[in-house]
């Protein structure tokens, strides 16, 4: 396995205006700890349930930028980001040589940040070299997206990935699945918020459900996302009628 963070929990009493008490995943993790001990750790659960909240405040603790990007960005266009990480703990098993948290809402922010970079003349050799060589505003949102990954994410990393699926067509979100499987036998490691079963299926990955009633493990036939795609696939006439 290869693990860079473990256990995460809640250290100190949040702001007692915040909103953040509010959410079910916090309040189960002022009580309880979670453990992220897995090559490949998936947080789902519906709109709203906190689960990217959780994802981004794990990034920002960690160094990473909020809107994205490597520990080395530094840009911000809005700071929107919660306190949570202020307050969260994260057990670091050892640290990684490489690590990217890709946010799907301010993917344009990080690919802008980067031709600002390139356009700078003491900025040598250009930047985009790592990403593919073409500027990611020239490609479409899944083709840039993919161009991150493989080209960008070279192994022995810690990849925090936002709703990879919402740029990716359902193939796409196969050849995902393969670079995944490529970058865990390089030593890496995924933590990904998602709603695609697609991508949740990958196999022996950790999947955390983010409820109303907190959290907890399960097997992804088990998420709601599964039940109801795999319903609607089966008879989508009989859902019709129901919604309509």
């Amino acid at each position: 396995m290869s693990v860079y963070i473990g256990k995460v929990f809640i250290d100190g009493e949040l702001p007692e205006e915040s909103y953040l008490k509010e959410l079910a995943a916090v309040k189960y993790l002022m009580k309880n700890e979670i453990d992220l001990g897995s090559d490949v750790v998936f947080f789902v659960g519906e709109n709203g349930s906190g689960k990217s909240t959780l994802l981004e405040a794990i990034a920002v603790s960690l160094g990473f930028n909020p809107e994205g990007g490597t520990r080395n960005f530094s840009f911000s266009t809005q700071d929107t980001h919660s306190v949570l990480s202020s307050f969260l703990r994260v057990g670091k098993k050892r640290v990684p040589r490489d690590g990217f948290f890709l946010r799907s809402e301010s993917f344009y922010n990080v690919a802008s940040y980067i031709d600002e970079l390139d356009r700078s003349p003491s900025f040598s050799p250009p930047l985009i070299d790592s990403y593919g060589g073409k500027s990611l505003h020239v490609q479409s949102h899944g083709e840039s997206f993919l161009a991150l990954i493989q080209n960008r994410f070279g192994g022995n990393g810690l990849y925090i990935l936002d709703e990879p699926e919402s740029a990716l067509s359902p193939m796409r979100q196969f050849v995902l699945l393969g670079e995944m499987k490529r970058l865990v036998e390089k030593n890496s490691q995924f933590l990904i918020a998602t709603h695609s079963p697609i991508l949740m299926a990958y196999p022996g990955a950790k999947i955390i459900e983010f409820s109303e009633h907190g959290l907890r493990e399960v097997d992804f036939r088990q998420t709601e996302h599964y039940v109801i795609t795999r319903s609607f696939l089966n008879d989508p006439g009989k859902f019709f009628e129901e919604l309509f």
